[in-house]
């Protein structure tokens, strides 16, 4: 079976480098993925994309080595099954506030008897080799996030659900939920106290720890802080940023030469 590069990286002791594809475009995504990344993330949840054209940036992905995962759009096991079935080597679930909901999570995503995973990896096999049924339970990785209040107090419950691999911070739902603004990067104390805690608590119980960041800066501080999985930005910010500094750069020179 195809490697995890995730899962490769972690093993050796380092962080994973992760990008994010909010725009329903596979030439964008082809971009993306040779851009250097360790990984990709589609997303489906807050993104503007949809499964067909999510299958075919999967493919533009599939002629790198970057692995493949996917947020999905909700915690509901038939919508987790059809994205592993399309590909994606790592499932990101919004929303994981309760044990219970992390063992749903987490058994959609394996075969039996380790979960309720239907069998029917129609790309899934073709991108991930002929023994995909037999290694997928020990490739496949899951990401809960932790975004709400409920779930920092659910913590220990959540962190000890079996083959629960990681945890991703969500810091803009973190904020509204404890009633603060949120922004690109965490500034409120009451965040940046609860990421601290989830990071804890995921060294505690072993469980790899990832984020969502705003800025090279803050993706560097959650490294050197120890978290295992970062993501800078995303497309869209990313294109968006690109654009404003250049548009800003031009003008400038534009009205100093006009003078």
């Amino acid at each position: 079976m195809r490697e995890n590069a995730i899962k490769t990286i972690w093993n050796r002791g380092d962080c994973v480098l992760n990008g994010w594809l909010s725009l329903p475009d596979s030439f964008t995504t082809e971009i993306m993925a040779n851009a250097g990344w360790d990984s990709i993330c589609i997303d489906t949840q807050h993104g503007l994309i949809g499964y067909e054209t999510a299958v075919h940036m999967l493919q533009a992905i599939s002629t790198t080595s970057i692995t493949p995962i996917i947020r999905v759009v909700w915690n509901e096991p038939g919508t987790i099954m059809k994205w592993l079935d399309a590909g994606a080597y790592g499932i990101v679930c919004p929303m994981v506030n309760t044990r219970a909901d992390a063992e749903r999570f987490v058994q959609a995503c394996r075969y039996p008897p380790a979960g309720y995973r239907s069998s029917g990896p129609i790309r899934a096999a073709i991108y991930g080799g002929k023994d995909y049924r037999e290694k997928a339970n020990g490739t496949v990785l899951t990401f809960a996030m932790i975004e709400t209040a409920e779930a920092i107090s659910n913590l220990d419950e959540i962190l000890t659900t079996p083959t629960l691999d990681a945890v991703y911070i969500g810091p803009n739902d973190l904020a509204l939920s404890l009633g603060v603004s949120g922004g690109l990067v965490p500034s409120s104390p009451e965040v940046v106290k609860a990421i601290d805690e989830i990071f804890a608590a995921c060294k505690k119980h072993k469980i790899k720890a990832g984020i969502h960041c705003g800025s090279v800066d803050n993706a560097m501080d959650m490294k050197t802080k120890g978290f295992d999985f970062v993501t800078l930005m995303s497309d869209a910010r990313l294109l968006t940023y690109g654009v404003e500094t250049h548009i800003t750069a031009m003008k400038k020179r534009m009205a100093a030469t006009a003078k």
